[in-house]
């Protein structure tokens, strides 16, 4: 008598306390003088340089990987986008998808991994996005690895996150998380933080070509930020497959 095994399922690309940390704070997701303040301020930012890279973005499909409370997808909806959203954090996904109805801006949110929807999804997007996200997990290059297979041949892929040096720790977590409390402390790790040519490297062995790179300022003074070719705390990365 023959024996069937079932496949054991992927090991999840998550730290549960990271998840937990994001959870705790889901219902301000959308409250722009909270703790994610600084999102709302650099989101017009992110959209409108991946929607000058992308030649716009009506019709295009999308997939936002570590979607949060939705900020960032909701506004590529807006922008006449299909977008899917995913996030292993449940308590943020159900924060965006009431919001969701409160605004009538669809976006497909979903509770699922990286690595588990590229399974199901292969080259199915002509955009994927992951911000602020792969300074969170375990294994980042495993999440560049899916966002690359989940995108078309000839599409874009759009990370963002956080350079690793002396002055990003002075700016992103001395600076953000305990003199101006941009952020609450503990936030960031900054250990966990991924150096340009680090990220690059993961891309390219991902199939992935770096084609564009901005860095993120903040100028504590006017409480302005701006897109910048500054890569030294803050920066974003553009690539095509």
């Amino acid at each position: 008598m023959s024996q069937t095994s079932t496949p054991s399922p992927l090991p999840v690309n998550a730290s549960q306390a990271e998840l937990d940390k994001f959870g705790d704070l889901a219902a301000k997701w959308w409250d722009p003088t909270s703790e994610f303040k600084p999102l709302h301020a650099i989101n017009p930012l992110r959209l409108e340089w991946i929607s000058s890279l992308a030649g716009g973005l009506e019709g295009k499909s999308i997939i936002d990987v570590g979607c949060g409370g939705g900020i960032l997808a909701e506004s590529m909806a807006a922008s006449g986008a299909s977008v899917t959203g995913i996030d292993l954090a449940q308590k943020s996904l159900n924060v965006a998808r009431l919001h969701g109805l409160e605004s009538g801006v669809q976006v497909e949110y979903q509770n699922i991994s990286a690595e588990q929807i590229a399974g199901e999804r292969p080259a199915q997007y002509d955009i994927v996005t992951c911000m602020e996200m792969l300074e969170h997990v375990p294994d980042p290059g495993s999440i560049v690895r899916a966002c690359a297979t989940l995108v078309k041949p000839g599409g874009l892929v759009f990370f963002s996150t956080l350079n690793r040096n002396f002055k990003s720790f002075l700016f992103a977590i001395v600076g953000a998380e305990y003199v101006l409390n941009l952020l609450p402390r503990n936030t960031h790790t900054h250990s966990s933080f991924i150096r340009p040519s680090e990220l690059a490297a993961s891309a390219r062995a991902a199939g992935l070509e770096p084609m564009s790179m901005k860095g993120m300022q903040y100028n504590p003074i006017t409480d302005i930020y701006s897109l910048s070719n500054d890569t030294s705390v803050n920066y974003l990365m553009a690539t095509y497959k």
